[in-house]
């Protein structure tokens, strides 16, 4: 195993009391290679739902207090997890079509949200190859309500999804890659041993746009993503036509 996707960092903030207490009152050391990397996956994938946080860049103790979280908040918990665990992991960076946002964010405030926004997943080493995991973002509730939602669809780029498969998409860790928001992706930055140094070149909410994001915006969306889970889809203007891959856009490379 390699060190350097092991050691702790800021956000990989691991050796902190509340993941060690979590680790230990779960009894996850305990258990074999493979099945430590699906506990603390479907930890994240589920205990933590699918919600906004105030920044991109917090801490993995953080985001286990907030008790919910998106892409980037939700691939540093669970990479703290799995460096506790000693899993050697590494974080993939890439930015994603505001599409796949479409109907979480409100539609009064959908076309000033910016084009690309910041995505992320897990690379986590395993069976001599690295991995991908991305199918922890939505919790089973919100999943499920999508697939209720529609259930003639196998393709879905908006409400948090982006995938080709919805009624059975690549999300349960069977010791292979996962996704949930690959079709979403518009542009790749590569591999980053840790989130700290992704962030420390590639941040998006800042300024005042990012100050009425935590202080409003983000609050907003959680309320929907909440109602969502209990089964009240919101409408999207254009209906089916417009829930397409964000692959298909014309400017789907646009950069960010």
């Amino acid at each position: 195993m390699s060190h350097d996707y092991l050691y702790e960092t800021p956000l990989l903030d691991y050796r902190t009391p509340a993941i060690q207490g979590l680790i230990a009152r779960r009894g996850w050391t305990d258990l074999s290679y493979e099945d430590r990397i699906g506990a603390a996956y479907d930890f994240v994938r589920n205990d933590i739902l699918f919600g906004y946080n105030a920044d991109d860049a917090l801490p993995a103790s953080c985001v286990l207090a907030d008790g919910y979280g998106q892409c980037n908040t939700k691939a540093t918990l669970l990479m703290a997890l799995l460096r506790a665990l000693e899993i050697p992991c590494r974080f993939h960076g890439f930015t994603i079509d505001k599409g796949l946002q479409r109907g979480v964010v409100p539609e009064l405030i959908y076309p000033l949200a910016p084009r690309n926004i910041i995505h992320s997943w897990v690379e986590v080493q395993h069976a001599g190859a690295w991995l991908d995991l991305e199918g922890f973002i939505l919790d089973e509730g919100v999943l499920t309500a999508l697939q209720t939602a529609f259930p003639e669809r196998d393709t879905l780029c908006a409400y948090g999804a982006g995938t080709d498969d919805l009624q059975k998409p690549d999300v349960a860790w069977i010791g292979q890659s996962t996704y949930i928001q690959k079709t979403g992706i518009n542009r790749d930055f590569g591999v980053f041993d840790s989130p700290d140094t992704f962030y420390a070149e590639h941040r998006q909410l800042t300024g005042l746009r990012g100050l009425i994001y935590r202080r409003v915006i983000r609050h907003w969306m959680n309320r929907r993503v909440g109602q969502m889970r209990e089964g009240v889809i919101p409408v999207i203007p254009g209906g089916a036509a417009s829930l397409v891959p964000a692959s298909s856009h014309p400017d789907a490379t646009e950069a960010a």
